[in-house]
């Protein structure tokens, strides 16, 4: 239908900028469309990687559709281990909160099992955290206090279960 238009090399740290900018602005989409720009011109742009990653995972709270393995391949091409660790992490987190902010039958237990995973994914991040570096410790807390503070628990077995 139409071809889009090439980003310069020149164009690539204004365009990241304006990316930022637009996650600050709560425009997620926006900032996707300029990052997947900068990674037509640049596939290893680790930056652009991490803002596509964080402006796709925002989109997860307004029930936007969104491609699961599409994430997961941005995810994938970071190289820094603690970086795709703790944001795969965030990835969990968001999905955790957005499956408690519905009102369906079991997305409390949903919740639960995706902020589980998150801290999970902290964990894992911690072992491999840049010294002067807490920031898993801070979002391994907050998913424990959302946890808590919404009596979220595992789904429970029912008890006539043959073994």
């Amino acid at each position: 239908m139409f071809e889009l238009k090439q980003l310069s090399h020149e164009g690539v740290g204004p365009a990241l900028e304006r990316a930022k900018h637009y996650r600050l602005l709560n425009e997620p989409g926006a900032a996707e469309s300029i990052c997947r720009d900068i990674l037509r011109v640049d596939p290893n742009n680790q930056e652009a990687l991490i803002t596509i990653v964080l402006a796709m995972s925002d989109r997860i709270a307004k029930d936007y559709t969104l491609g699961a393995s599409q994430i997961k391949e941005y995810v994938s091409r970071i190289t820094d281990e603690y970086q795709r660790t703790y944001y795969t992490g965030i990835i969990f987190e968001r999905r955790g909160k957005a499956a408690l902010s519905r009102d369906v039958p079991g997305s409390e237990h949903a919740a639960y099992d995706l902020l589980r995973q998150a801290m999970d994914w902290f964990d894992k991040a911690w072992k491999l955290h840049p010294e002067g570096n807490e920031d898993v410790v801070l979002r391994w807390n907050g998913c424990a206090r959302v946890i808590m503070s919404n009596n979220l628990g595992p789904r429970e077995m029912a008890s006539d279960m043959i073994e």
